[in-house]
């Protein structure tokens, strides 16, 4: 049974679920949705809020409804992460992945442990080019098993929440798409596969009209090392 009215325009009534959602970041990445855009909205700004006030975390905020293509993406992502130029590209020494991987340092404030990226609308990119989302996911999937699996730097926990309709959580459910399995570039083994050891990225799907209600694992993504 629904923990929330029918009607759309109510707020989100459950207390106390911030809590339940960050716990289950602790495992994987997270696939938010509603048919309800100001349910999305309440539970992504609630989220946040409650995910920058833990110690040693800091929140990424991407607002979807701007992000149609990689130059715009990239605008939001280099104002949001400290760090070198950011070049227009997903790999490479100047890429998204690059600039992921930076870690601010600050004298006499302890570095930060964990990174939590909410994006905000993400299925407004999945509607402009599937191809790309796919890549930026599988770029976040992948720097973050990376930093938790096989880097030798402090860890620096990696967790990425994308907040939108339905057609968000229908390309969750596809093992063709990133949040099922690595980004096949053509070229053998998957990049972030050859790299981590694991067959594919963690995912799961939440419903936000049902807050409180047991997560859908997405199909396949077991964390398996090698």
């Amino acid at each position: 049974m629904s923990v929330l009215p029918r009607n759309p325009d109510v707020p989100l009534l459950v207390s106390d679920w911030q809590a339940d959602v960050t716990q289950l970041l602790d495992e994987s990445h997270l696939v938010a949705w509603s048919e309800f855009a100001a349910r999305r909205t309440q539970f992504a700004v609630s989220l946040s809020q409650f995910l920058g006030g833990l110690k040693d975390a800091e929140v990424i905020v991407l607002y979807g409804k701007f992000i149609t293509d990689l130059d715009s993406f990239c605008y939001q992502l280099e104002r949001a992460i400290p760090g070198p130029l950011l070049e227009r590209r997903v790999h490479g020494p100047h890429g998204v992945v690059s600039l992921l991987r930076e870690r601010a340092h600050f004298r006499g404030r302890a570095d930060s442990k964990y990174r939590f990226y909410v994006w905000h609308d993400a299925d407004v990119l999945l509607k402009h080019d599937a191809k790309l989302f796919g890549q930026l996911l599988d770029a976040f999937a992948g720097v973050a098993a990376e930093a938790e699996f096989v880097s030798d730097d402090a860890l620096l926990l990696h967790r990425a929440v994308l907040v939108g309709s339905s057609m968000l959580d229908m390309y969750a459910e596809d093992t063709t798409g990133q949040c099922c399995s690595w980004y096949d570039d053509g070229h053998g083994e998957p990049f972030w596969e050859a790299v981590t050891g694991l067959q594919s990225p963690s995912f799961m799907r939440y419903r936000v009209d049902v807050l409180g209600a047991p997560l859908i694992e997405v199909p396949g993504s077991k964390r398996t090392g090698t």
